[in-house]
């Protein structure tokens, strides 16, 4: 039932804002920045993070049932207020069968039935489970794996159904390693004790998967171990993470006939057949995995491959069972992200809905809750971003002329999609039960897959959005060549119509920047206007590009995050190419404007210094430690002090805003300060 969307970027995966202060002031102007916040102890050239949330960050305390703490906490947690009493309303009411309301409002209502969960128990996934007690070989497990694709239960790999990358009108199935329990293919090989705590919670939490349906405690911890080694073979398998991103490397479109000759054990023709895949080539990404995934169907015994199928299945299934399965998950969680208690069932069940009736969900929230005349500011906003970042590239001093004539044609010809989708998904086939929580979940996938999978061959339609309308977030997609902004983070902090324009281009302005200059950061730059992968640069032009991609990686490889651990320069290169871009096209945009090019104070602060203020503010953030640690290792974002301090430090107008100086932390000297877009 777990979805996998692949998006080229997303921006706020663990962004954290702050909380609104509005007071009129004697010039009318609304205040939106919590002068409480700001630790006027710090410097704001040794250390402008914690200079803007310095105070902040001393008082904030984690509640048990989060990772961390900060504004984005609070306006996540407002929007879910919002579909909360927006589902529970929707599910006291008596609406027409198969309408939009009543699907989402039966199913909210059947993920809050606690007592029919309760009562069920793993009944609903014991057909499953005994479908892998009737697999009797190689051929047998790979039949069973592919029907389960059908419901998004995606045992052994990942498949997903985008446009051909070298062919971006047409789409192709992209198959995708996967097959692990644990965040990473690295957690496998490392042996340090942060790292061998979460093997051994992972571990546990499989053995308790199996306690919980009947195993003994000897032969639940012996699966465990047997599931255990038995990924660690897949892993030796996988790419880093750091390889993932070189779209190059995970191209690689293969004749279904060749891939059969190839890999026997894996059977792709049958494969294909019982995912209802009908077509003669794919993109197998990292061929690596499926060699050696076709060399262990060989190997391993059929017995423990039945093992393996049923740990994975409970823990698809774990999150809507009944409280021991949904516990041992959590306990496993809590090592990965410090978080203490299990979030409220409402809290998790609004986010089931999301991710399984998103749209029809996002219909009945952007009616009631986003205004035309918002969308109508946020264009505005993003066509002024675009004039400065073509001016940007027009004065670029290491780009040659006809290679930035071809950016600002790839920069012309950005989709933009703003709130919501043009068209909405048909649900209409999805038949939701309120007394059935589970196999609703597994109704709403089958139908998400069907749709996906009709897509296979056909001409891509740019209008499908990757998001939810609710979602907090924004990407950029590079075979759409889009930048897409959800109703759900167009919002203050980020975004207000009341706000003055040093705010809402410090806040959204630089969401906006930093998507756009997606399309330029080091994967985005090798795809053209038109989405395709296919170099549009000139030789010397590439590689002085590449060159200062090198200098970013280098820079932020210095940072330090928990003592020794520091940031992935190469992991974070895409999201910290885009922090830089992002922030500097945004102030750009922002000098456009009446009061950029003002310089009247507001609460004792010009506005440079609160637009800068407000970037600041909008990732002002706290996490557990171990939320951090997961993060390096997984996130190719940086954490939020550096994606303020490593934009900021390379940036004059900041300088001059703050009156950074020698000697001053954050200063460097001005032939060592990145500047690419």
């Amino acid at each position: 039932m777990k979805k996998y969307l692949l998006l080229a970027s997303v921006l706020v995966t663990g962004a954290t804002v702050f909380n609104a202060c509005k007071v009129k002031s004697d010039q009318t102007t609304q205040k939106f920045l919590d002068p409480s916040n700001i630790d006027s102890s710090v410097k704001p050239g040794d250390d402008f993070f914690m200079y803007a949330n310095g105070a902040w960050i001393k008082k904030a305390v984690i509640p048990p049932t989060e990772n961390g703490v900060g504004g984005f906490y609070d306006l996540h947690k407002a929007t879910q207020q919002r579909l909360k009493e927006l589902m529970e309303e929707l599910g006291k009411g008596s609406n027409k069968d198969g309408s939009l309301e009543q699907q989402v409002g039966d199913l909210y209502a059947s993920g809050m039935d606690s007592a029919a969960i309760e009562k069920r128990g793993y009944d609903p996934v014991k057909p499953v489970l005994q479908k892998i007690d009737g697999i009797k070989d190689a051929k047998g497990v790979m039949s069973f794996v592919a029907e389960e694709q059908t419901s998004y239960n995606t045992l052994l790999f990942l498949a997903y159904i985008g446009a051909d990358e070298k062919a971006s009108t047409v789409n192709i199935p992209t198959f995708y390693q996967g097959g692990l329990g644990l965040p990473d293919r690295d957690y496998y090989f490392k042996n340090d004790a942060a790292t061998q705590a979460v093997v051994t919670a992972y571990k546990t939490y499989i053995a308790k998967l199996f306690s919980l349906t009947g195993a003994d405690s000897t032969t639940a911890r012996k699966n465990a171990e047997t599931i255990y080694e038995m990924e660690k073979q897949m892993a030796s398998g996988h790419r880093t993470n750091v390889e993932l991103r070189n779209p190059q490397i995970n191209y690689n479109k293969m004749a279904v006939a060749d891939l059969e000759k190839q890999q026997p054990n894996f059977g792709w023709r049958d494969v294909l057949g019982k995912m209802m895949i009908k077509s003669d080539s794919l993109n197998v990404a990292q061929p690596g995995y499926y060699a050696k995934l076709n060399g262990l169907l060989k190997s391993v015994p059929v017995e423990t491959w039945k093992i393996y199928l049923k740990a994975h299945t409970l823990d698809d299934a774990a999150s809507a069972l009944s409280s021991p399965f949904v516990n041992a998950e959590f306990e496993y969680d809590k090592v990965l992200s410090g978080q203490q208690e299990l979030k409220p069932r409402w809290e998790r069940v609004v986010a089931d809905v999301d991710g399984s009736l998103g749209e029809a969900l996002g219909q009945l929230y952007v009616k009631k809750y986003f205004t035309e005349d918002a969308k109508k500011r946020m264009m505005d906003l993003v066509n002024n971003l675009g004039t400065a970042f073509e001016t940007r590239i027009k004065s670029l001093d290491w780009m040659t002329d006809s290679t930035k004539e071809k950016a600002i044609d790839k920069l012309h010809t950005f989709l933009k999609k703003i709130g919501y989708p043009e068209k909405w998904k048909d649900y209409s086939k999805v038949k939701i039960n309120k007394g059935t929580f589970y196999e609703n979940l597994v109704a709403a996938s089958k139908n998400e897959y069907a749709y996906q999978v009709s897509k296979v061959g056909q001409p891509v339609d740019r209008t499908e959005w990757g998001m939810t309308p609710p979602t907090i977030n924004a990407y950029y997609n590079p075979t759409f060549n889009e930048i897409v902004f959800p109703a759900g983070i167009l919002q203050f902090p980020f975004f207000d119509p009341a706000a003055d324009d040093a705010i809402n281009y410090g806040g959204i302005g630089m969401v906006i920047g930093h998507e756009m200059t997606h399309g330029f950061d080091d994967q985005g730059a090798q795809y053209d206007k038109d989405g395709n992968m296919r170099n549009w640069w000139s030789a010397q032009d590439e590689v002085k590009f590449k060159e200062k991609g090198k200098l970013v990686v280098d820079q932020y490889k210095m940072f330090t995050v928990l003592d020794s651990l520091h940031v992935n320069g190469e992991l974070t290169l895409g999201e910290n190419m885009a922090d830089i871009g992002g922030i500097a096209i945004a102030y750009d945009a922002f000098k456009l404007t009446q009061q950029g090019k003002d310089t009247t104070k507001v609460d004792g602060f010009t506005p440079d210094q609160r637009f800068f203020l407000s970037y600041a503010q909008i990732w002002r953030s706290k996490y557990k430690d171990e939320s951090i640690r997961t993060r390096i290792n997984t996130d190719p974002h940086s954490p939020a002090i550096w994606r303020v301090n490593g934009p900021l430090m390379n940036f004059p107008p900041f300088y001059s805003a703050f009156g950074v100086k020698q000697g001053d932390k954050m200063w460097k000297p001005e032939n060592e300060r990145i500047r690419i877009w």
